[in-house]
């Protein structure tokens, strides 16, 4: 579903002095990727990364959460190919592959696909209000997609216990692990943006290029993604993934969580 009329825009985008500022701007739904965001993102990169003017890409949100990952509105009742999982390998092939640098801006929550989105970037900046967690196992459903991009990122025990566990970590925790460059106080996010935006635009184009060319080479998505995306949109589907997506809108425990 693609956006056309200014109240189904959910993507700021602004462009000034090489710099693209991506903005996810959705914040009733809690900036989650829903048809509409991953419809938009993926154009507004896509621009991007082909105007020669743009030397770095900012990835920031409006409100207090950064994004809430895959929209359960939509992942209701819906077949694997509706579930939305389908496209999102797209989306982070494109950021994890950009040939210019990617940075994300990480100021409140991060939850599921929204870490997956953060981890495909090439700097992650969190403020001291930021917040991850690999919430897919608590609603029955598996990090299959994004774990191509955060296992790259991440310390191999970090990785195992954060996302078995579903528990959520602060921006100090998400930085020991691997999944946060830069972590500090919130009134210090934007001068740390802004230095690294600069330090980011100093490299000469091509060479920034060949450097993250050399840099993902080792990591082969393209050929990962369909058997991650099999796992992810057959969980999705699956009793336990729309039971745990019940429980999760209504706001009760899931069926499988034991009494207290």
């Amino acid at each position: 579903m693609t956006s056309t009329a200014n109240e189904d825009r959910v993507l700021r985008v602004e462009a000034a002095r090489g710099i693209a500022r991506l903005t996810l701007d959705s914040p009733t739904n809690r900036n989650a990727l829903s048809r509409a965001m991953r419809s938009q993102l993926r154009a507004a990169l896509t621009d991007a990364l082909a105007d020669d003017a743009v030397r770095v890409v900012v990835l920031d949100h409006t409100g207090r959460v950064f994004c809430s990952g895959m929209d359960l509105a939509e992942a209701t009742g819906g077949s694997a190919a509706e579930q939305g999982v389908n496209e999102f390998p797209e989306l982070l092939q494109l950021v994890w592959s950009a040939p210019k640098p990617v940075l994300a801006v990480v100021r409140g929550p991060a939850r599921a696909g929204g870490v997956g989105l953060a981890a495909a970037c090439d700097v992650v900046v969190a403020g001291d209000s930021a917040t991850f967690a690999f919430t897919e196992v608590r609603i029955g459903v598996v990090p299959a997609v994004i774990s191509a991009v955060c296992r790259p990122r991440m310390l191999p025990h970090a990785a195992h216990r954060l996302m078995l566990t579903g528990e959520v970590f602060d921006a100090a925790t998400a930085a020991a692990g691997g999944l946060v460059d830069l972590a500090v106080p919130d009134d210090e996010v934007d001068a740390t943006v802004q230095a690294q935006v600069r330090a980011l635009a100093a490299g000469a184009p091509a060479a920034l290029a060949e450097t993250k060319r050399l840099l993902r080479a080792g990591t082969d998505l393209a050929g990962q993604f369909p058997s991650l995306l099999e796992v992810s949109a057959r969980f999705f589907a699956s009793a336990e993934g729309q039971e745990g997506i019940a429980a999760f809108r209504e706001k009760r425990p899931a069926r499988w969580v034991p009494a207290e």
